[in-house]
């Protein structure tokens, strides 16, 4: 593994890929926020979270390199370790941008012949959802409940949607995860408004009380790790956005 043999990952998604990659043995700590493979991540030890990482365990671990994302964690944290350790840290925002990361990481662990495997297999997937487009369609995506949280166009999310005919109601908000108002979300009326299960654990209590504000949306309960997580999880996603925009709800003639 390219002299690589103790690896932190403080990123859920790229846990959960580095493990697809075979690297499971060469993980020696991951986030309470790594949760995929399950029966896996329950095994290895735990650093604190994304944004709270236990720095003093992580260096006790003495890792050969570590894994971070811009955005899941924070910006003093990097420095703190990046004066002592190797770290790799990325934030991709298109979804076209992960076969390429997927390279990257394979690159840089020696797993190469796998993650072109991957990453050939999900340049596929965005190549069938293309050939077979859906009719466009409105929709919000939110993150958050009091305060209401959506998506704009500069995020992962927006651009997922985005493979699959989706036009966000917040995509041309200044805020990448805009706090929006109730009345804002009726005025937009989406096609379809999405709920996922994280970060906030939207239910379907907060499906039927938003469904009076929107009589004439779609609403529909998905994974957030799908719609958010960057990787080999990526494929999912993909999948998710195809059939869900090939639902027979809908779309406004605006």
């Amino acid at each position: 593994m390219k002299g690589v043999v103790r690896i932190v990952s403080l990123c859920p998604s790229i846990t959960e890929t580095l493990i697809g990659l075979g690297l499971e043995s060469q993980l020696v700590g991951v986030t309470r926020f790594c949760i995929h493979p399950a029966e896996v991540v329950a095994k290895l030890e735990k650093v604190g979270g994304t944004k709270t990482p236990e720095l003093d365990r992580i260096r006790a671990l003495a890792p050969d390199f570590i894994f971070m994302n811009e955005e899941e964690n924070r910006r003093e944290d990097y420095e703190a370790l990046a004066a002592d350790f190797r770290i790799d840290s990325t934030l991709p925002k298109k979804v076209r941008e992960v076969p390429a990361l997927l390279r990257h990481l394979g690159a840089l662990t020696g797993t190469e012949a796998l993650a072109e495997q991957q990453a050939q297999a999900l340049e596929q997937s965005l190549e069938d959802l293309a050939a077979n487009p859906a009719p466009a369609f409105r929709y919000a995506y939110l993150i958050w409940r009091e305060p209401w949280m959506a998506v704009n166009r500069d995020t992962y999310v927006a651009d997922l949607w985005a493979q699959a005919g989706g036009i966000g109601v917040f995509d041309d908000h200044p805020d990448r995860y805009p706090i929006v108002r109730l009345a804002e979300l009726a005025d937009a009326a989406p096609d379809l408004l999405l709920l996922p299960d994280e970060p906030f654990p939207f239910q379907e209590k907060h499906r039927a009380e938003l469904a009076g504000l929107l009589p004439h949306t779609a609403i529909r309960l998905v994974s957030g790790d799908d719609c958010c997580w960057h990787g080999l999880r990526t494929r999912r996603g993909v999948e998710l956005v195809g059939r869900l925009a090939k639902e027979p709800f809908k779309r406004a003639q605006r």
